[in-house]
């Protein structure tokens, strides 16, 4: 049984008050990423609880971000993320920038196998997807654009975490707690990122983590390395079933990766 794939989770944190002596920022963001799903609309009611906030707290801030465009409320009250926002992104380096060097090579793979192309970047100890090619026929995944993936369980993370540095492995993995991922589990990753780093490229299969048909979910991903032998992200490609055709999909991949790293380095 391979590592199951995972998207990202929409768990809540308990309720309360925030930690005393917050900085507004950082209750801002807070407000901010209560949103979780494209196009979601939120009441102030659920937007507090969300954020963990008081709701005069949570109006307040919520009516700053309005008036400087992060948010926008609706005629019947409830917020939704900002034209502002979507400005702001276009600009960050490490998602656009890796973006528009690699779409070309996405929008090829994405019409040879007809499946979801994928592009990630490395947030701490979580990837984010900063780009999706899909397919109508491609089989459902469980994360979106925007959202985050855990680096230990998903092929775009393993091939993160095999150049990130040795304290974000034991951070994922909880290598220096008992309450860390088991013994077997460590070993896996390490073999996946054994791989990701002597091939460039590596695949993994899985359960599907929906539930739904196929039952097996193969994911395979290459990092992106600089040249200074830093990963600036990760492409991967998602296909039903067991991974058949999966060494010529390496190839490929592997061709991809290595082209959107020059084009990054070029002027």
């Amino acid at each position: 049984m391979g590592i199951p794939m995972s998207g990202t989770g929409n768990g809540t944190r308990r309720s309360g008050r925030p930690v005393e002596g917050e900085p507004l920022l950082v209750r801002a963001f807070r407000i901010l990423r209560a949103f979780r799903t494209p196009g979601e609309s939120l009441t102030l009611s659920l937007l507090a609880a969300r954020a963990e906030l008081p709701k005069s707290s949570t109006l307040r801030i919520a009516t700053q971000l309005v008036d400087v465009g992060a948010l926008e409320r609706r005629n019947d009250g409830r917020f939704v993320m900002g034209l502002r926002m979507l400005e702001l992104a276009a600009v960050a380096p490490r998602g656009h920038g890796l973006r528009s060097a690699a779409l070309p090579y996405m929008e090829d793979l994405h019409r040879v196998t007809n499946q979801h192309v994928q592009l990630a970047v490395r947030e701490g100890n979580e990837a984010v997807l900063v780009e999706r090619l899909s397919a109508r026929d491609a089989v459902a995944v469980a994360h979106r654009v925007g959202g985050r993936l855990p680096l230990d369980k998903t092929g775009v993370g393993i091939a993160l975490l095999a150049w990130a540095p040795a304290s974000v492995y034991q951070t994922v993995l909880g290598t220096d707690s008992p309450g860390g991922a088991s013994p077997a589990h460590q070993r896996r990753v390490r073999d996946l990122m054994a791989r990701a780093r002597r091939d460039g490229v590596v695949a993994l299969t899985g359960d599907n983590p929906l539930g739904t048909e196929p039952t097996e979910v193969t994911t395979i991903a290459a990092p992106i390395i600089d040249e200074r032998g830093q990963a600036l992200g990760a492409i991967s490609i998602i296909q039903p079933g067991g991974g058949t055709g999966v060494n010529v999909l390496r190839v490929a991949l592997r061709t991809a990766s290595l082209g959107i790293a020059r084009t990054v380095a070029s002027p």
